[in-house]
């Protein structure tokens, strides 16, 4: 299942009625990445009423926590947290630091700020999709080795990290479903010497 997070953190600022909603949105990865990046915001504004947040993490969107700091329930976290989903995003916290100008805006008014508020912050941040890879080596001779590379690249698979001896072992990446294609080139490119060892799957970051 492929998902998209954010490539680079982004920040926005709204004013409404004289309350001033700073937002930072981060890319994170656990709960433990997450509760660090709001920790921040309150350490870089003390002075602040509220820090609220949201967060999503992992494919599928499958962990979702937000936290209305002292808001009126439901007015801050839970906003906040729609426009990260609605948006179509995981792997990813915002806080939104507000300072207080003196108008109560209700519980609507509030609603609508805060999910204004991530939005506007998601708006610009630069998007990046991830899926999952199986992780392949291939050990093949050196001139081997170069045209595997070079049928990769050409198929888009992903070319890792090598290590060098009296052959050169390549990691690529690559979907579940052309692993047996990687496996076919390998083998004939090399009449069958090259040697195959899977590895793990993870999620990475697609070009």
């Amino acid at each position: 299942m492929e998902y998209q997070t954010i490539a680079a953190p982004a920040v926005a600022e709204l004013e409404i009625s004289r309350s001033r909603f700073l937002t930072r949105i981060e890319r994170v990865e656990t709960e433990a990445e997450a509760r660090a990046v709001i920790a921040g915001a309150r350490e870089q504004h003390p002075r602040a009423r509220h820090h609220c947040s949201a967060f999503v993490l992992g494919a599928g969107q499958r962990t979702q926590r937000s936290n209305d700091d002292g808001e009126p329930s439901g007015t801050a976290g839970a906003p906040m947290l729609d426009a990260l989903t609605s948006a179509g995003l995981s792997d990813v916290v915002a806080v939104v630091t507000r300072y207080f100008g003196g108008v109560l805006l209700g519980a609507g008014g509030l609603t609508r700020a805060y999910r204004a508020a991530v939005a506007e912050a998601v708006l610009g941040a630069e998007r990046v999709t991830r899926a999952p890879r199986q992780r392949v080596a291939i050990l093949a001779p050196y001139d081997v080795a170069a045209q595997l590379e070079a049928e990769a690249r050409r198929r888009g698979w992903g070319i890792g990290g090598a290590r060098y001896g009296e052959a050169v072992e390549r990691d690529f990446a690559v979907a579940e479903r052309e692993v047996e294609a990687l496996k076919a080139v390998a083998a004939e490119l090399s009449a069958g010497t090259a040697r195959v060892t899977l590895g793990d799957a993870r999620y990475v970051d697609l070009a």
